[in-house]
This record gives structure tokens, sequence and C-alpha cells, in this order.
């Protein structure tokens, strides 16, 4: 079983530890990059149709793309999805061995800011950035591959090296309770667990819908986030305003019934977990 790790960043590299050893994990970067012996690195822009058919060649069985733009410009974000979901579909389509499955991991930001009360995979997604457009636009093209397909849209990642929420926390910065203001999360393991998970249920054959919403198991206020952390730091916060934050909550009802069962279920696993990885 070939496996193709297309960005290969962190979520990617995760993906290939949890996956059977049998497996073989090609990682694919636009740079030179050292992996850990589990991933044999490409180097290759994925825009790049020729190179992608060089690849293609040495029948793939499964594609997991987890890209990130080289900026925060739009031009980037056209690229780094609009431009490479072209390019993969359009290659993918005219292999002569199609992969069993291709999973894009785009993001929840594609609802937009407008959306209010609880959100599935049957809601409107209704971008308002250029970047959100551009992985709505991605997930469109990957949506016309003939083989396979599924997008997962991963709301906010947090894990090991992601601390900027901890950091302001341990600053002082709190945020009022009111607005009510939701944020919506996932740990960083738990994104590689339900890929894993996804690449499984479809070697077994089992039936996949083709777009799962990847989030934890309860959103909770920026408020009520930052007293929660403080209080198992030890701190105390000054309430401070921010820009308008996110009104809508995100449902995983559609993921958990799948069968995919969360390491870290709520904020206060995966956040426990990190505040003793730090004090280790």
């Amino acid at each position: 079983m070939k496996v193709l790790l297309a960005g290969c960043g962190d979520i990617g590299q995760r993906v290939a530890t949890k996956l059977d050893p049998s497996y073989q994990c090609f990682g694919l970067r636009r740079s030179p990059f050292v992996f850990s012996d589990r991933i044999t690195p490409i180097v290759a822009d994925m825009t790049d149709q020729q190179k992608l058919t060089n690849i293609f060649t040495g029948k793939i069985d499964v594609v997991v793309a987890t890209l990130t733009p080289s900026s925060r410009s739009e031009d980037a974000y056209n690229k780094a999805y609009v431009e490479t979901s072209k390019a993969l579909t359009t290659v993918v389509n005219q292999a002569a061995y199609q992969p069993k499955l291709v999973i894009w991991v785009s993001s929840t930001s594609v609802f937009g800011d407008c959306s209010s009360g609880w959100v599935d995979e049957r809601s409107l997604a209704q971008p308002t950035s250029f970047s959100s457009q551009a992985l709505l636009q991605a997930e469109r093209n990957i949506g016309q591959l003939y083989c396979k397909h599924i997008v997962v849209r991963f709301s906010g990642i947090y894990g090991p090296g992601r601390h900027r929420l901890i950091s302001e926390v341990e600053s002082g910065i709190g945020r009022p309770a009111e607005p009510e203001y939701w944020t919506n999360r996932i740990h960083s393991e738990d994104c590689a667990g339900v890929i894993n998970y996804l690449i499984e249920e479809n070697l077994s054959q089992k039936p996949l819908d083709s777009l799962y919403i990847a989030t934890d198991c309860e959103p909770v206020t920026q408020h009520n986030l930052r007293e929660w952390l403080a209080a198992q730091l030890g701190v105390s916060l000054t309430e401070q305003p921010s820009r308008p934050g996110l009104l809508r909550r995100l449902s995983n009802k559609r993921l958990i019934q799948a069968g995919y069962q969360f390491k870290f279920p709520t904020y206060r696993e995966g956040y426990r977990s990190l505040i003793n990885g730090l004090s280790d």
C-alpha cells in the first residue's frame, strides 16, 4: 500500500506514524525536508502536472493532502489550494492506476463569519475572505475526481507546538463573557486520527460520506475557555475586548456516527495534556 502525503507537515507526519508499518509513505514537499525513516521524501511543486504524472506512475493507493500556503497572500492561497487541486484532479483522473482514496484537508472557515447556531455538513458554505474562498474552490475542484474522495474540514487546530492561546492566558489576557463568541477546536493528534480512521474504513469498504467536519465534541466560548485555562495555570485574567468572533458552533455528529472515537473529546483533555507536557 503506497500513501502519498502531499504537504506532509505536522499533520501529515503524524498520519504516517499511525499508519500500519506495512504501508509505504511518501512525503511530498516543495523544498527538501528531512523526515523520519518512516517517510520517503519527494521534492516537487504540486502545480507541476508533469512531475505529478511521474509520481502517479508509481501506483499511489491513497493520497492525503494537508497543504499550507507559502504566505498569507491571496496569490499564495490560490496556488496552494486552487491551482494544486486543479493539477491533482487532472493528473489523478488521467492516471492508469486510480487511487483507492483521496483525502483533501480543508477548513471550517469556508462557512464564513455570518453563520450562527449549530453548523454541520449540510450548512451552506459562505466564505467571506480570499483564504476561505480559495479553500472552497479547491473543494469543488476535488469534487471532480473520478476516484473515491473525501473532504475533511478541520476546525481550529491546537496541540504540541501550537501554544499561542496558552501564552496569552499566561500573560493574563482574558475575554469578556458577552457577546458569546464561540471557539471550535481539534487536537492535532485527532486530526491525524480522523485521517487514519477514514483510510482504514475506506480500505475495509465501509460506506463513507464525501464531506466531514472534524472538530471535538464541545464548542466553548472564548471567555469560558480562557477562564478554564487560567484556573489550570493558576493565573488571573484581565478581560480585553477582541475583534468580532464566531457565533457558530460546529457539530461532529456525522464523524461520530461514522465510528470515530476522539483521543481528546473536549478542550479539557487536550489542553490538560499540553499543559502537562510543558511542565515536564
